[in-house]
């Protein structure tokens, strides 16, 4: 079967090309990709191309498909997997296999490592690296897009699951945010942020009694506060407070919205020495900060308070994606109503992905959403109206039904009519 797919092959050097996929294994598995949400990670690796850590050193020789945020369905099953999975199935992908046996060691993963599978892609052939690592899973969800966010959405649950507190005397870690303690998500209302609010108010297990969330764009905290509102928050038991830190004291403010004792978890959701800075004023007793956001640069470098980290134990942690458990929890949640549309700002085709690639920190907005069997320029959802043309003035009138959200019948409507744009 032939596909059309991004591929990688080498540094700032993607391309959209048409090729023949081999047919499949025993133990593989033929796939359509219907979307892919586009990732900061994608970016990084496409501009380092074979320096990168998940992307193979013989990339300019054997290109690998980009994408790793995606979702589709199942066309043809090997036989070793007939009896787990049917044509017609729903899926998503866990990108981090964890798997020894890749092209690249431990840090295979689709979307960077592999030729024959990547979410920018029309079809892939799953191969048997997904499926023995049990990576290839099931979704029941109406709409694609919600699947392709269970991705960055795992890596937010994977951050929180990070967080660790402790108790004066015992050498035991208690796995977690604190429970009804105080929070803080620093420069927190970009993409990832708006998933980590998004999970903070909707987990069932555990949450915060105090939940700030910073940045210094007031539009952006102002459509944060309308997607995620703190009457909603108030009514899950949270007191959410939206604050701009584009003050002369960022610190002493937030210090006393916490009632001068400072925060059990603080978030850092960019790689700025000043946040990071900020963060660790902030820490009360045993708190924990957790640096999200992978900074580009391996020397990246910010100042911590180590008298702190001594007498008042403080402490530091970080991760780099989720599991296949913190997706399996993301899909459940998803199963359960929460709706990530609120991450997604642009929609494209797959045509849009290699500029949207090598320029996404230059694209205002959310998250960019692609749809890999139609043709369309990336088009921010506020300016679908203004495009002037019938689909997407019908696709303007479903999402301000949907407060100006990307939603469900959005996707059924042109995934239906995308011969029309």
């Amino acid at each position: 079967m032939k596909t059309k797919a991004v591929r990688l092959y080498g540094t700032c050097d993607l391309r959209l090309e048409e090729f023949e996929l081999p047919q499949i294994k025993e133990d593989e598995i033929l796939a359509k990709v219907v979307s892919d949400s586009i990732c900061m990670s994608s970016y990084k690796s496409s501009h380092q191309g074979a320096a990168h850590k998940r992307v193979p050193n013989d990339v300019a020789e054997h290109p690998t498909i980009i994408g790793h945020e995606f979702a589709g369905e199942i066309v043809e099953v090997g036989k070793k997997w007939q009896g787990q999975f049917k044509p017609g199935d729903k899926f998503s992908i866990q990108p981090a296999l964890n798997y020894a046996g890749g092209p690249v060691g431990i840090h295979s993963a689709p979307g960077y490592s592999y030729q024959y599978i990547g979410g920018d892609a029309t079809y892939v052939v799953i191969p048997a690296e997904v499926m023995e690592t049990g990576s290839l899973l099931p979704y029941k969800g109406e709409a694609f897009y919600p699947a392709s966010l269970s991705e960055p959405l795992s890596c937010v649950i994977g951050a929180l699951h990070a967080n660790y507190h402790t108790t004066p005397g015992s050498y035991v870690h208690a796995m977690e945010i604190k429970q009804g303690g105080k929070m803080a998500l620093l420069a927190g209302v970009g993409p990832m942020g708006l998933a980590m609010i998004n999970y903070v108010l909707h987990r069932e297990d555990r949450h915060p009694g105090l939940f700030v969330v910073t940045d210094i764009d007031q539009a952006r905290l102002d459509r944060a506060a309308r997607l995620y509102t703190v009457e909603a928050a108030a009514a899950r038991g949270i007191e959410l407070h939206y604050v701009n830190t584009a003050v002369e004291n960022p610190v002493e403010l937030l210090r006393g919205i916490a009632g001068g004792e400072g925060y059990d978890d603080v978030v850092v959701m960019a790689p700025v020495p000043a946040v990071i800075e900020q963060a660790d004023a902030i820490l009360g007793f045993d708190g924990c900060l957790n640096f999200f956001s992978g900074p580009g640069k391996p020397d990246f470098k910010a100042p911590l308070n180590f008298y702190n980290v001594h007498y008042a134990s403080t402490h530091i942690v970080g991760t780099s994606g989720g599991n296949t458990d913190d997706m399996k929890e993301a899909l459940d949640l998803m199963g359960k109503g929460m709706d990530p549309a609120g991450l997604v700002t642009h929609i494209g085709g797959l045509n849009a992905v290699i500029d949207t690639t090598l320029n996404l920190p230059s694209i205002p907005g959310g998250k960019k959403l692609i749809y890999t069997h139609i043709e369309m320029p990336l088009t921010a959802i506020a300016d679908f109206g203004k495009v002037g043309k019938p689909v997407y003035d019908e696709l303007d009138r479903l999402c301000q039904a949907h407060h100006g959200l990307w939603n469900v019948e959005a996707e059924k409507y042109l995934l239906a009519h995308a011969d029309e744009l």
